[in-house]
This record gives structure tokens, C-alpha cells and sequence, in this order.
């Protein structure tokens, strides 16, 4: 099979070249000139219940396989954050249990692994500072005992609980202060936008960012010694830029904006950013290679590898962008590391057909495709699947001639 069929809004099939795979080699050492972790997803059986509200049934061989894959390219991986469904279908017992695992994995490989400390095991809304202080302590406590680096995760009942003081600025230090207190090693605070999460609005005090990066700067200048690092996915670069070159020298900016890392982590003289992406775990072989350009200090090559995929990324993170998630898995589909577009709590249906099309389109373009053929196959089936065939594209075609031919 030597060419893929698109799938236009208006219904529309088309025939596009298969491009080859991409020729990108494998590290022969650590990445060195950027830190870079890819926020893996996870995959259920296919078997199992995965529809909306049913527990978390993980096939656990590959989702740990697929943690395999991301660190064979020199990459490490964040886990149990956004990426992972944490609040979209990844439920407490869930989250614990891939937290130790992926610990384990990480051990085995040799590999760098990060996961998300949050509150979501609270079983009520309205939980109050001292509860959520507790809750995340509880999280961080799981996840330092596996042996893991922590990302103090963005929390919604923080975000309702802080809306409801008179000091929304004074309840993030608070909160803050007493978890990093607890802190065994430095940790990655994690600010998300709503665009990933509405129920996030007004976090760190502020609707404005740049007074919410005032609350953010407090807390780490109140235990410089515990924060290693900000995450940051308010998708502004601008913004980014402005908090990366408040952070003290001991504190990383890692970019979390899937819109515009290419000239995030590439630099503007004065600093860059690392990163923690969800883009990252769809195009682990691009960045790796990317990476390894800025090492060996060839910027053109890094630009060449990497700017192309920052439209396949914005695709994949188009509005709503919260259902990121199912391009994410459904590109780890494609590359064949897992064996059905299936997804937690039936999310693999957040997408439309159209809308895949377009990913497919642009990893071909990109060379995010890592086994084309495979990729081709199971694409033009799951088309074939849903009632849409070659000769329907056979047909298109020839409409079109008939109409050139009339004018």
C-alpha cells in the first residue's frame, strides 16, 4: 500500500503519497543541550469497558511499552499527568497503580521519569485548604516512595476552594508552602490553561497571568531549594518567555505550550525553555533527532526536523484542546504501539473522522509516520470500517476531471 486517503470536512475522499519513514537514529548518549520529557498516555484493553464513567482497565504491557519506546530516544517521560487522563477517566486506583509502575519501568530502563502529585482522589468538591493540603501530601508521600520525580500538578479543588477566600494569592502560598515543606527533592510546579482545563480558571489568584505570576514567583522565592522547574501551558509565548526570565538560575522553565515550542526551546539569546510535552509522546523520534541537531550545534537541522511539526502539533491540540488526548493515542495507534484506537472512558471518540485526517495528512507530511505502511493500513481500514472506501476517492476524481474537462 503506497498512498493514504483523506478525508475532507465536506465528506470528500481523497488520494495522497505515502512518504517514507523518516531516517532518524537512535541516541548514542544522553540528550545534553535540553531537558525534554514527552507526557505519555495511556492504553486500555481493548476488551475491557471503555466507556464514559467505568474505571480504568490498563493494559499495562503496552503502556509500559510504549514508556519504553519514548526513553530508546534519549527522551524521559512524565507521567500520570494530562496526558494520562488524570480527570478524564484515570481514576484514583488507576493513578496509583501506574505511578509505581511506570517508577519501576523507569528503573529498568534507565530512563528519567516525572508523574503528577494532584488532589483528584478527594471524593468532594468543596474541600477545604486543609484538606487539599493533606490530599496532595498523600500523593507526593505514593510517589516519592516509588522512587519518582514529582510535578506538583494544577488542582481543581485548589482553583474552587482559593476563589472562595478573600486572599485567592494568599491560599496558593499557603497551600503551596506546607506541600513543598514536605517535599523530599525539589519539585515541578505546574501551571495549566484553561484551554486543558476550564475548571482551572483563575489559578495561582488571577485571571490576568501576569498577576497569577506574581502568586507563581512567591511561592518559589519562599523555598527557592524546592522547586526545580515550572511547567507552563497557558499556549502564550509570550507569556512563557516573560515568567522563564523571573525564575531564579535553580529553576527550570519547562514549556508546556504544544503551539509554539519550536522557538521556545530553540531560545531568544537571554534563555530557553525545556519541556514537558504531550506533543512530545507523538513525535518522540522528531525531538529526540531535534535535540540531537542542538547538541551537535546545527540550529538549521533543528529547525528543519522540528518546525514542521508544530502544525501537526496545533492539530492535535485544536479546540476544545482538552481532547488532545485522543490524537495522542491515536498516532501511537498509527506507529503501532498499541493494538486498537481504543481509549479510557471511550474518549477515543472525542475526534472526528475529518479532524484525523488532518493529523494523518500532517504526520505523513512531517514524518511522524514511523512505520508508514502500517500507519496506511490501519488509517484506510478504520475508513473502510466506517462505510468510506477507495472507490468513493476513485469517484471524487473523476467527478473532477469531468468538470475540468467541461470548462
Amino acid at each position: 500500500m503506497s498512498e493514504l486517503l483523506l478525508l475532507g470536512e465536506d465528506g470528500v475522499l481523497t488520494r495522497a503519497g505515502l512518504a517514507e519513514a523518516s531516517a532518524f537514529a537512535k541516541p548514542t548518549g544522553p540528550l545534553r543541550s535540553r531537558v525534554a520529557y514527552a507526557a505519555a498516555h495511556v492504553v486500555p484493553k481493548a476488551h475491557a469497558d471503555n466507556t464514559p464513567g467505568r474505571p480504568a482497565d490498563i493494559d499495562w504491557d503496552a503502556t509500559l511499552d510504549f514508556r519504553r519506546h519514548v526513553y530508546s530516544w534519549g527522551l524521559g517521560v512524565a507521567d500520570a499527568m494530562d496526558t494520562a487522563q488524570r480527570n478524564m477517566g484515570l481514576d484514583p486506583a488507576a493513578v496509583r497503580e501506574l505511578v509505581t509502575r511506570t517508577a519501576e519501568t523507569a528503573r529498568e530502563a534507565g530512563g528519567s521519569v516525572v508523574v503528577g502529585v494532584n488532589t483528584d482522589h478527594l471524593e468532594h468538591e468543596d474541600a477545604s485548604l486543609a484538606e487539599i493540603v493533606d490530599a496532595y501530601k498523600s500523593q507526593l508521600a505514593h510517589a516519592e516512595d516509588a522512587g519518582a520525580g514529582v510535578v506538583l500538578m494544577a488542582s481543581r479543588h485548589l482553583a474552587r476552594a482559593a476563589r472562595a477566600t478573600e486572599d485567592p494569592a494568599a491560599a496558593y502560598r499557603r497551600v503551596y508552602g506546607e506541600v513543598l515543606a514536605a517535599a523530599g527533592a525539589p519539585v515541578v510546579l505546574h501551571w495549566l490553561g484553561t484551554a486543558f482545563d476550564p475548571q482551572l480558571a483563575g489559578y495561582f489568584g488571577s485571571d490576568d497571568w501576569s498577576a497569577a505570576a506574581d502568586t507563581l514567583v512567591a511561592i518559589i522565592e519562599d523555598a527557592p531549594e524546592r522547586v526545580s522547574g515550572v511547567k507552563m501551558s497557558l499556549l502564550d509565548a509570550d507569556a512563557e518567555i516573560s515568567v522563564r526570565r523571573r525564575l531564579p538560575a535553580s529553576a527550570r522553565m519547562f514549556t508546556g505550550d504544544d503551539f509554539h515550542y519550536v522557538g521556545l526551546i530553540e531560545g531568544d539569546g537571554v534563555g530557553h525553555s525545556d519541556a514537558l510535552l504531550g506533543a512530545f509522546a507523538a513525535l518522540a523520534p522528531n525531538a529526540s533527532a531535534a535535540i540531537q541537531a542542538l547538541d551537535a550545534g546545527d540550529l538549521d537541522a533543528y529547525r528543519r526536523i522540528l518546525g514542521p511539526t508544530e502544525a501537526l502539533s496545533q492539530q492535535v491540540f485544536a479546540a476544545p484542546t482538552y481532547y488532545y488526548k485522543t490524537g495522542v493515542a491515536f498516532l501511537a495507534w498509527l506507529n503501532g504501539h498499541q493494538g486498537a484506537f481504543q481509549m479510557v472512558g471511550g474518549l477515543h471518540a472525542a475526534r472526528s473522522l475529518p479532524h484525523l485526517s488532518r493529523i494523518v495528512e500532517l504526520a505523513n507530511a512531517t514524518g511522524a509516520l514511523e512505520r508508514p505502511e502500517l500507519a496506511a493500513e490501519r488509517w484506510n481500514g478504520l475508513l473502510a470500517l466506517n462505510g468510506l472506501h477507495g472507490s468513493d476517492a476513485r469517484a471524487a476524481a473523476s467527478a473532477a476531471d469531468l468538470i475540468g474537462a467541461r470548462a
